[in-house]
């Protein structure tokens, strides 16, 4: 395999890697590890390799079902409540697998979005339910029904049978079918989103209940770094109420509308600074997650982050 087109997978790699972990920092390492275990192989080993693109893809999940382990760990040690990171709707352009699960070269690259069943394959509201998964559930889930690859393929990844692979995978797609965060449209989840906003912007907090789903639920990561909320906030009276209050306890933030892999979302602004990303999960026309990212650790690919960066000084 020649050299650009081994660093050519990359992005599909990390758009991979991402899906498994959450982060970007954790699916950087996957995918470093990833190509450095194909560095140390032998000249004839690599030749030996029928299909490379398969071999990264195999070794990246592996990496990452090994890395889920200890990344569960730190995460019960984190400060506050921990989300996956908000990334711009554009930030990965992949290799859609074929069907009958082999990766294709790089010449053929879509957008997921189109052809994955889950409009929001890339979105925090996934990633959240992700989370609740076992390891090898996530793994298997996001091998075959986000990447379309086999389940002969994954069992080699999870150690398990292939017929134990499938029930891994549809342990997952029930996850995803009970958390309601599949089988809603683009226009769907934004005209929920923009309904949400409107209502927001008016300070009325009936107005801003009834854009709500009753169960609805708001989490707040600030990684230590930014006060916030340390427990899940729930239902309709209470999201809104706290919704409210923030914005009139911050009224320098705006609100900005920005594409994220779920749809729309909102970027915080103070001034021409960044300082959070708000993702939503909608369902029926009603939003459901408010999932609110302050943590500056978790906003690297949208600004950058100083070495020496302290504990901020807003409070959501």
């Amino acid at each position: 395999m020649e050299l650009d087109e081994l660093f050519g997978e990359r992005r599909r790699l990390m758009s991979l890697a991402f899906r498994m972990t959450g982060t970007l920092a954790d699916a950087e390492d996957v995918v470093q590890e990833t190509y450095l275990r194909w560095y140390r192989l032998e000249e004839a080993e690599r030749e030996a390799i029928a299909n490379p693109v398969g071999w990264l893809t195999r070794v990246a999940s592996r990496v990452a079902l090994d890395l889920l382990g200890s990344a569960r760990r730190r995460r019960e040690r984190y400060i506050g409540q921990w989300l996956p990171e908000p990334v711009n709707a554009e930030l990965f352009r992949y290799t859609a697998p074929h069907r009958d699960g082999q990766v294709p070269g790089t010449a053929d690259l879509v957008d997921p979005l189109d052809r994955v069943t889950l409009d929001d394959a890339v979105g925090s509201a996934l990633l959240v339910v992700l989370e609740a998964m076992t390891p090898a559930e996530r793994v298997a889930f996001v091998m075959h029904d986000v990447f379309g690859i086999s389940f002969n393929e994954i069992a080699e990844v999870v150690g398990r049978s292939p017929a134990a692979v499938r029930q891994l995978a549809t342990a997952g797609r029930r996850h995803v079918r009970e958390s309601r965060v599949a089988g809603v449209s683009r226009a769907e989840h934004d005209r929920a989103v923009r309904a949400f906003l409107a209502a927001s912007r008016t300070g009325d907090v009936q107005s801003l209940m009834r854009t709500l789903a009753p169960d609805v639920q708001l989490r707040v990561d600030g990684g230590g770094y930014v006060n916030a909320a340390a427990n899940v906030v729930e239902g309709q009276d209470r999201v809104a109420r706290f919704l409210l209050g923030s914005q009139a306890k911050l009224p320098m933030l705006a609100l900005e509308e920005q594409r994220l892999g779920d749809g729309l979302g909102v970027r915080i602004q103070n001034g021409h600074v960044l300082t959070g990303v708000v993702s939503f999960g909608a369902h029926e026309g009603l939003i459901t997650q408010v999932l609110i990212m302050i943590n500056p650790e978790k906003l690297t690919s949208w600004i950058r982050i100083p070495g020496d960066s302290g504990r901020g000084e807003g409070n959501v």
